[in-house]
């Protein structure tokens, strides 16, 4: 990465130097590189609810996760019936969900017309949800017991 910052350090005014820092800006700690208006706006309202900022299009592994919470290996996937309203999307957002929870990643799905609809308690549930997984992730682990 830093080799590439260097170079777009030394772009100057090229024209080319937006499109290679917006690219850069998905592998920083907390991209906030968005793809569509809902995305923009779950994170400002997640911004405004007082709750950590998420880091958007973040890539883990070969998957590509809508909002992503590093720290707590937590996920929220931002789901548009455009976007996904195939079978071929249907069978690989499932197949996404298994490899991420063999990770250890947790993830939740919001669709864009919940969260229009009721935002007070999808921000609610993740406010939950995350405080929830950071307990998680700091308890000790139980020792395992074999059957």
């Amino acid at each position: 990465m830093r080799a590439l910052e260097d170079v777009l350090a030394r772009a100057g005014g090229h024209r080319e130097r937006g499109r290679l820092a917006r690219a850069l800006a998905i592998y920083q700690p907390n991209p906030a590189f968005t793809r569509s208006k809902f995305e923009r706006r779950f994170r400002q309202a997640v911004i405004g609810a007082g709750l950590p900022a998420p880091s958007m299009n973040f890539n883990v592994a070969e998957f590509e996760l809508d909002a992503y919470w590093p720290d707590l290996r937590f996920a929220v996937e931002l789901d548009l019936y455009e976007t996904h309203g195939s079978r071929a999307a249907f069978e690989r957002d499932h197949r996404r969900h298994e490899e991420l929870k063999l990770l250890g990643i947790e993830m939740i799905r919001v669709t864009a017309p919940r969260f229009k609809r009721e935002p007070g308690a999808v921000l609610r549930n993740l406010a939950t949800l995350l405080e929830r997984r950071g307990r998680e992730l700091a308890a000790p682990a139980a020792p395992r017991q074999l059957a």
